[in-house]
């Protein structure tokens, strides 16, 4: 093991292996920050450009780019409210506010904050579990699965506020958009009115970037004026007082970055069930979560903790199983596969070298990538002084060019139009649109993962239940519904619960 952590260091430390990780971290932070592009589009674009690489410098480039796309799609989700990927887009939830309110500099601080410490928490993850990777993935199967998209959706239950029914009505339409399409369990297509186009169901970056991008900017043009309001302000210090409240608030930070280890491990859950799991327990364990969604710095750090923690996490099936955690992982799947690097657990004996130059690159990448992003800050944060008549032209024809850009389907660029009429219609009648996206997302994991559980079991309730680990998880669903009430009780002056 030494032998092949001084070779990485040694392919690391070379004129090319450092103009490699630079460019896999530029490539990153641009692809991030463009909505709708992100790891995969970048990956799959410079896979060609590995092929007359060595190895270890295949690994350094690709380990540039994963660990610098979440910090790059942070930027834009905080000051345009535009989620660069798709795991992002908790974040748009308090970090947005956060630029409205002229701390669009404080919002990326924190954000970048947490992506390191998360990032290097994913990492060392990563390390550890290593030689005991096949036990741990084996443990989630449908059941689990089921379990933690419930956890998922209790967020609608505790995440509305004052807005209990919009809240509701916002994540049925989630739950009935997720069950467009193809369904996997009975062979049928269902609510497609015809269209081949929504076989694979409601695309979801398109949704996401009309949901926030697109309706924030019809938003801004009926108001007009800047993103910031007026009379607010952004301190040059801010930036590093809020990397500095990554640390301050190490619970969510921690608990982010636990949830996406965990979440990204588990392949076909990804960075966005991550996200929004870790957002929803950032709320939970916050003194303040009726301040969620409205300028919370947590809500910020939670998700984008999680969003870093998520590579080192997706990485343990990838490479113990060939089995990717993500859509990212299973094209750098194909990476491996491109250098004669076969997954599985002779992988440590054989490609020892490669794996160690592939984690040293990650850990490189996510604090460059964050140090740049704070260098940085400041000047983008001036983006929410810009006019709307400026700069409302120009976030529409990078979003619908970036959506468009994903797949070359123009039904993207009409998906994302019609979100973001339906999501100006939810601001404008204040609904909550986290609790549809949760919904969104999770929906069609729930559907899929209730069914197969019950095949397994012929029908037999109690699989949700005799489990292990499905019963855990169950419990701490019960515990997160449970911990608003006990809020509640608590602030309850003695007289007012006494009548």
């Amino acid at each position: 093991m030494l032998e092949s952590t001084l070779t990485a260091l040694q392919s690391l430390f070379t004129l090319s292996g450092f103009l490699f990780l630079w460019l896999g971290v530029i490539v990153g932070l641009i692809f991030g920050v463009m909505p709708g592009l992100g790891g995969t589009t970048a990956i799959a674009l410079l896979m060609p450009i590995t092929y007359s690489l060595e190895p270890n410098q295949a690994m350094l480039l690709m380990g540039g780019i994963m660990g610098s796309v979440s910090a790059g799609g942070s930027i834009s989700a905080i000051l345009i409210n535009t989620p660069g990927t798709a795991p992002n887009a908790a974040t748009c939830f308090d970090g947005y506010p956060l630029a409205k309110q002229g701390k669009g500099g404080l919002a990326i601080g924190a954000a970048a904050g947490a992506s390191t410490i998360g990032g290097l928490i994913g990492i060392f993850t990563l390390i550890v579990v290593i030689p005991i990777m096949k036990s741990i993935v084996l443990l989630f199967g449908p059941p689990e699965y089921f379990m933690l998209a419930m956890m998922g959706l209790t967020a609608i239950a505790v995440s509305t506020g004052g807005q209990f029914l919009r809240g509701l009505i916002a994540g049925a339409i989630g739950l009935i958009l997720s069950f467009v399409g193809y369904d996997a369990v009975g062979g049928t297509v269902r609510f497609t009115f015809g269209s081949d186009y929504l076989w694979d169901g409601v695309p979801l970056v398109p949704a996401l970037t009309g949901l926030f991008a697109l309706s924030e900017m019809i938003a801004l043009s009926v108001s007009g004026g800047t993103i910031a309001e007026a009379g607010s302000t952004s301190k040059i210090t801010s930036v590093w007082e809020g990397a500095w409240l990554a640390v301050k608030h190490w619970r969510t930070t921690l608990q982010g970055s636990i949830i996406g280890t965990i979440v990204g491990a588990i392949p076909g859950l990804g960075g966005t069930v991550a996200a929004f799991l870790s957002y929803t327990a950032a709320m939970q364990i916050s003194k303040h979560p009726e301040t969620f969604g409205t300028g919370n710095i947590e809500g910020v750090i939670g998700p984008e903790a999680s969003n870093n923690a998520k590579d080192g996490g997706a990485l343990i099936p990838t490479l113990s199983f060939g089995i990717p955690g993500s859509a990212e992982m299973a094209v750098f799947l194909g990476v491996l596969v491109l250098h004669g690097v076969d997954p599985g657990p002779m992988l440590l004996i054989h490609n020892q070298g490669v794996i160690f130059a592939l984690i040293l690159s990650l850990v490189a990448s996510t604090l460059l990538s964050n140090i740049v992003v704070l260098g940085i800050a400041q000047p983008l944060a001036l983006i929410t002084k810009l006019d709307v008549h400026i700069l409302v032209p120009v976030v529409v024809t990078a979003a619908l060019a970036g959506v468009y850009a994903l797949r070359e389907a123009a039904g993207d660029v009409v998906t994302a139009v019609v979100f973001g009429m339906l999501g100006y219609v939810m601001i404008r009648f204040r609904f909550p649109r986290v609790t549809l996206v949760i919904a969104l997302i999770l929906g069609e994991l729930a559907e899929r993962s209730f069914h197969q559980s019950l095949n397994m079991a012929d029908g037999d309730w109690t699989i949700f239940f005799t489990r292990t680990t499905s019963l855990v998880l169950f419990l701490l669903i019960i515990g997160a519904m449970l911990i608003p009430a006990v809020r509640g009780l608590r602030r309850t002056p003695p007289q007012e619960a006494s009548q």
